[in-house]
């Protein structure tokens, strides 16, 4: 394959959308200003089909996104004179290019390995997660020091910079069961430093512009206290923060939304609990330190998991959030177990979300609690949390 011709198939399946990743790699001079690693691949906008640019250096990862027309000639600049090899993927192919020291290139065409239906999905599920997409220089990711202030993710906020943008799509998902005709509000137990609370306030209230009023709330003093001042810094004049514990937060009568974000051990409970009883149509929920059951389980048939610590510990804080799931189903509530970020980040990565629904409560899933319950020998916080939601046939 001439020059001309690869570069006319790379052209050609970039403005047809048929190119579906590319990857650039081993600079044929180390100039410093070119990235050592350039990846491609196509993501949809509003103004319609672009071509991501992402930029691998050192410190710091930087992308640019480009119509189909300018995408096409910046690949075969930059593999013409600046790259020693490139994969390109397609739905027909695989090609590989090798460019010798006086740039001709040797074109290797493979069998494909990603084809085009399920690249498109990535791609869609890509851009779907990237509610703040890099390049949008977010003011309050500016002051966590996830970004610059060009938009470009600093690396080693890379792991925090999907995290937001997972927790945000979760958000995007749920908003059609959240009330239109009032304004919102939103409580987030145990906020920390409260990347996912800026987060959530600058999808509603910045880029949706809905009237809401979100509420903070962690035990320590000094974390509250910067997150205050950030807000003020901010403009953020519907978020505020307080010192306060969950279980004896009674500030608000009622909520719209409730988060809690690794509140520890029954603390999460106490945050489900208040969400029930504010009558909340969404509740996001990722566990953590699940110690309540690890004391109680018991089960004959179980031993070979309950005998060994590590396993009798996951067993634990899975059948701690199962039953979770099944009291908020018990009670009309529709539950679903997600996957919050990637495990190779943090093995915490369990969000129990749910959504308030017409259903009445349910003595089915009521029964089926109580009989996983009782197989593990379990007496639980959150039922006890909920003694007073519980229909007369449910304490039978």
């Amino acid at each position: 394959m001439t020059d001309i011709q690869w570069q006319e198939e790379l052209i050609r399946a970039i403005g047809s959308g048929e190119l579906l990743q590319g990857t650039l790699s081993q600079l044929r001079r180390k100039d410093g200003e070119l990235s050592p690693k350039t990846v491609v691949r196509p993501v949809q906008l509003k103004q319609g089909l672009h071509y991501q640019f992402e930029y691998h250096y050192a410190t710091k990862v930087t992308h640019e996104n480009l119509p189909p027309e300018q995408a096409g000639e910046k690949l075969v600049d930059l593999l013409s004179e600046h790259y020693k090899q490139a994969l390109v993927k397609m739905p027909d192919a695989d090609l590989q290019l090798l460019f010798n020291k006086k740039g001709k290139a040797a074109v290797l065409r493979k069998p494909p390995t990603a084809k085009a239906d399920k690249a498109a999905a990535a791609t869609h599920d890509r851009q779907k997660q990237r509610v703040i997409g890099a390049g949008q220089a977010a003011p309050f990711l500016i002051e966590l020091g996830i970004m610059t202030a060009d938009g470009a993710v600093h690396a080693k906020k890379q792991d925090k910079y999907r995290q937001i943008n997972r927790f945000l799509e979760t958000v995007n998902d749920v908003l059609p069961y959240l009330p239109k005709d009032k304004p919102l509000t939103i409580v987030d137990f145990g906020c920390g430093k409260s990347y996912l609370t800026f987060a959530l306030y600058h999808l509603l209230a910045i880029e949706q512009k809905r009237d809401i009023n979100v509420i903070g709330l962690d035990l320590k003093a000094d974390v509250i206290d910067f997150c205050s001042r950030l807000a003020d810094r901010l403009g953020y004049d519907r978020l505020t923060f307080q010192v306060g514990d969950i279980a004896d937060y009674n500030a608000v009568t009622a909520a719209d939304m409730v988060v809690t974000l690794h509140a520890c051990d029954t603390a999460t409970d106490a945050a489900l609990a208040k969400a029930v009883g504010w009558g909340a149509s969404v509740i996001m929920s990722v566990p953590c330190c699940q110690h309540e059951a690890f004391k109680q389980v018991r089960n004959d048939t179980l031993a070979p998991i309950l005998s060994q610590g590590l396993l009798k510990e996951r067993f634990a804080a899975l059948a701690t959030d199962a039953a979770r799931g099944n009291m908020l189903e018990a009670l009309g509530y529709k539950v679903q177990m997600l996957e919050f970020v990637d495990p190779e980040h943090t093995p915490k990565n369990l969000m129990i979300r749910a959504v308030r629904s017409e259903q009445k409560p349910s003595l089915q899933k009521w029964e089926q609690y109580v009989q996983f319950r009782d197989a593990l020998g379990l007496t639980l916080s959150l039922e006890k949390m909920l003694s007073d939601f519980w229909p007369s046939e449910f304490k039978k």
